[in-house]
Order: structure tokens, then C-alpha cells, then sequence
């Protein structure tokens, strides 16, 4: 594959690799690629998580919520309850 970058962005590369960041520009963009793969992921869990949310609020404006101290006090006992099992 061959690519054509702009002049700022060949310049960039060159001074990374003066800087001994990479020791290539192929080193440099497959760099540059693994960050946007990255990027990529984290926009895909933030879409994921705010779909999520937004379905947690509409329970919650629907009354489906539960009770905070509640849900705490029953973890608290399933614990303890484990505990004295063993």
C-alpha cells in the first residue's frame, strides 16, 4: 500500500523518529493506527454505556428503581451469610 501524507504530517514523523521515538515511518503510522483502533474501541464503550444509561434512567423514571440502602443491606447479609457457611 502506498501513501501520500501531507507535508506536516511527514515532518511530524520524521522528527519522531529523529526525536528516536520509532526507527521507521512504517513503525510511526502502524503506531499512529494502533491509537486509532484504541480510539475506536472507547467510542464504541462510551455509545454502549450511554445507551445503557439512558435505559437505567427511563426505568428509574418509570419506578423500577431500587433502593440504595436496601440493595447494601441485602449484599451485607448474602456476605455474611456466606461467611458463617464456611
Amino acid at each position: 500500500m502506498n501513501l501520500t501524507l501531507k507535508p506536516e504530517l511527514e515532518s511530524f514523523i520524521q522528527e519522531e523518529i529523529l526525536a528516536g521515538k520509532y526507527s521507521s515511518p512504517d513503525e510511526a503510522i502502524e503506531a499512529a493506527l494502533n491509537l486509532l483502533q484504541s480510539k475506536n474501541s472507547v467510542d464504541r464503550l462510551a455509545t454502549e454505556l450511554r445507551e445503557k444509561i439512558d435505559i437505567a434512567a427511563a426505568q428509574l423514571d418509570r419506578g423500577e428503581g431500587l433502593n440504595g440502602d436496601d440493595v447494601i443491606a441485602s449484599l451485607r447479609a448474602k456476605l455474611q451469610a456466606a461467611k458463617e457457611a464456611r
